[in-house]
């Protein structure tokens, strides 16, 4: 079968000829039509990532869209290594494939899967959001912080802050549902400030997709302007600005923070699961919106360099590229 290949850590795929998927006891094999690249997938094709187990040579893609032997479309989440999701055919446990809602189209479910489970799950599996509470997404202009921005609306939020360093993505946040934009792009001394003030009105919960500078500054403008014991949790999600922080113990010992993350490892996979199904039967609905750039997988090559976290990069697979 056809595939994107990466034979070594740090190459781009190449589309290239893959040995078929003999199916196993408790999988089913897909027919891909659509898979999409995303931070997890960059970060698993690098070796970086901290779930990879840098075997190669893999097929890349850990989710997609597309049907079983007995017609039925399908989300799935996963397949067996060294298969992924950017192939003609997918391996995958049974219980990994999610039925898609009739109006879902495949490239918007293939797009949105990944980066809205990414704040559906840890606003519900570990923020615990509840209705009313006040939101701050720290890096809300790419997809994921966008659709951060969105779900927290869905889900009730009652005050939602936006951080960002593009100026034309965060106007376009207050019509996604931000009440408060805050650039990144100022200096240090007038970012705390800033972000000292949302602090003093109150924030519940923090999704960071950032991690590095902007996410010590929050946390350290947390613990000074906090109301006393207030607490606020603060979820992990991302680090494109940096994988490690300076974090003074006194920020934890003088505020109620609670510092968690949220992704493959904090939250069971059972549920991971079920947070993404219940994503997609909301994406219609719910109207939630998430830009999307479409390539046959043959052109895995050239498209690969030239995704970016402003549109996701669909491939369409097999008969449907």
């Amino acid at each position: 079968m056809k595939a994107a290949i990466v034979q070594k850590a740090g190459q781009v795929p190449v589309y290239e000829d893959f040995e078929t998927p003999v199916q196993s006891t408790n999988e089913s094999l897909v027919h891909v039509s659509a898979a999409a690249i995303s931070q997890v997938v960059k970060s698993r094709t690098s070796g970086t990532h901290y779930s990879s187990d840098n075997q190669f040579p893999f097929v890349v893609g850990i989710d997609g869209v597309g049907r079983l032997d007995d017609g039925r479309r399908v989300y799935f989440v996963l397949p067996r290594a060294p298969y992924g999701s950017m192939a003609e055919i997918a391996p995958v446990r049974s219980e990994r494939c999610i039925p898609l809602p009739d109006e879902l189209d495949d490239v918007t479910a293939a797009a949105i899967a990944n980066p809205g489970m990414s704040s559906w799950a840890a606003y519900k599996e570990r923020a615990k959001l509840k209705a009313g509470e006040t939101v701050l997404v720290n890096g809300a202009t790419g997809t994921s912080g966008r659709l951060a921005v969105q779900i927290a609306r869905h889900l009730g939020a009652g005050k939602i802050i936006a951080t960002g360093r593009n100026t034309d993505s965060l106007k376009a946040l207050e019509e996604l549902g931000a009440d408060v934009t805050i650039s990144l792009t100022q200096d240090k001394p007038n970012l705390e400030e800033a972000f000292k003030d949302q602090f003093a009105s109150g924030v519940d919960v923090v999704l960071d997709y950032l991690w590095g500078e902007s996410a010590e500054s929050l946390l350290i403008s947390a613990a000074k302007m906090a109301k006393d014991a207030k607490p606020i949790r603060f979820v992990q999600i991302g680090a494109i600005s940096g994988a490690d922080i300076k974090l003074p113990g006194a920020v934890l010992r003088s505020s109620a923070i609670t510092l968690m993350g949220s992704g493959i490892g904090s939250i069971p996979l059972d549920r991971l699961f079920n947070a993404t199904a219940e994503l997609l039967r909301a994406t219609v609905p719910s109207g939630f919106e998430i830009a999307t750039t479409i390539a046959p997988l043959s052109d895995v090559e050239i498209a690969w360099p030239l995704d970016n976290s402003n549109r996701r990069t669909v491939f369409k697979v097999g008969s449907q590229a």
